[in-house]
């Protein structure tokens, strides 16, 4: 069963959090968060993107920026910019996109968990990205940044989840520039702490990596590290938890991640969509876009025109929790049998695209030259995600995209 506790958390006061709280660190390059944290002195930017405070080109990885992220985390917390939980506590944070609201429990997920597997992984990691997240750890001494978790839903957990939001006022509430709501309530009540506690410990068999796959694997290594070190190890040290959101399966929904590729493989126009009809069954369908409906169909921009393609049967196999999924059908059949792309992992030749910015950036992207081809893929679903997690398998590379991404600076987790 899932161990996550309550902890003391670093907060920003309510009239700071619309301008300290920004996108994570990932979805954005150093001139991105450049001009994301202009004019904002207090964005958390300053903090997980530190190289924007430093000379221009240096290397993100240096110890000059990781320096810089530790002194300006000090000044915050100096500034009152961030303060200390006196408490122990869980957090509520929501979400809304279009809408729709989600509800996350804020937790310190145990590193022992990802290691016996009761914290279960669909993604593999690079070691590089890794140690990145390490060395920023092991600087501020703090999770930064909270990963994105997922559980089967348990009703007693919904029903405490939807109390505190129907009967409290909400410590922040704000729509940032994305347009996205951010809605963040601190669980004052020692009694329902221990109550939430005890639910995730009884009736939370598992929980699941959506989005943090490299965060989560830093963290779950920092803990052996520090264990490691303290010959009076106990186990209740702040250093074996991190920070995760952890959402109900039944109110997250994945958003298709598609795929432009450079270039056919030295292949015509004709000769390509002739090696696509092998596999697929192919319709042209012209100037209009068009979006995948169900499993098994993709859409396709070339030189101009959208396509149908709708897999033949024989092309995948829906008793495989893998083999099933379209990015497995895509990646075999047309990337590697077709445009030799055998590892996309390593490839310069192909280049994905988050679902939330639309087909129109796949026919940008075509239209400019910058790619030859663009394929849409329909959204893997959140059950495909737990089988794949539960049998013990991986997906492929970028399959998954999640929206709205969690806002970093609403609450961070110091391991001290």
């Amino acid at each position: 069963m899932a161990i996550v506790k309550p902890f003391k958390g670093i907060r920003p006061p309510k009239e700071m959090v619309a301008q300290l709280a920004c996108l994570p660190y990932d979805v954005m390059n150093s001139e991105e968060a450049a001009r994301m944290a202009e004019g904002k002195p207090n964005s958390l930017l300053h903090i997980t993107r530190a190289e924007i405070d430093c000379e221009p080109g240096i290397d993100i990885h240096s110890e000059t920026v990781y320096e810089k992220a530790v002194s300006n985390f000090k000044t915050f917390r100096e500034k009152g910019w961030l303060k200390q939980d006196a408490e122990a506590r869980y957090y509520i944070y929501a979400q809304t996109m279009n809408g729709v609201t989600q509800y996350g429990i804020v937790g310190a997920a145990a590193c022992e968990d990802y290691w016996n597997g009761v914290i279960k992984k669909h993604e593999l990691t690079r070691p590089d990205k890794e140690e990145d997240r390490m060395v920023l750890t092991r600087y501020l001494n703090a999770n930064i940044e909270p990963v994105f978790f997922s559980y089967k839903a348990v009703p007693e957990l919904d029903e405490i989840v939807s109390s505190i939001v129907e009967n409290e006022t909400a410590e922040y509430d704000f729509v940032a520039e994305d347009g996205f709501g951010h809605h963040f309530w601190p669980v004052w009540d020692a009694q329902t702490n221990r109550r939430i506690e005890a639910l995730f410990a009884t009736r939370v068999e598992s929980t699941y990596v959506a989005d943090g796959h490299h965060r989560t694997a830093a963290a779950a290594r920092i803990g052996l590290e520090r264990k490691a070190a303290n010959p009076n190890h106990t186990g209740s040290e702040p250093y074996n938890f991190f920070m995760a959101v952890h959402f109900p399966d039944n109110q997250l929904q994945i958003i298709d991640y598609n795929r432009v590729v450079k270039d056919l493989n030295g292949l015509n126009k004709e000769e390509f969509v002739s090696r696509l009809n092998e596999v697929f069954e192919v319709e042209e369908k012209g100037s209009n876009e068009f979006k995948p409906t169900r499993l098994h169909e993709f859409s396709m921009y070339l030189d101009g025109s959208w396509y149908r393609l709708m897999a033949k049967p024989g092309s995948y196999n829906d008793s495989d929790p893998i083999a099933t999924l379209d990015v497995t059908v895509l990646s075999n059949h047309v990337l590697d049998n077709i445009l030799g792309i055998e590892d996309l992992r390593t490839t310069q030749r192909c280049d994905f695209v988050g679902g939330i910015r639309g087909l129109s950036e796949l026919k940008r992207r075509v239209d400019a030259g910058e790619h030859a081809v663009a394929f849409a893929l329909f959204p893997v679903s959140m059950q495909q995600l737990i089988d794949i997690a539960d049998s013990g398998n991986i997906m492929p590379p970028k399959t998954t995209w999640f929206e709205p991404k969690l806002r970093s600076g609403l609450v961070i987790n110091p391991l001290d």
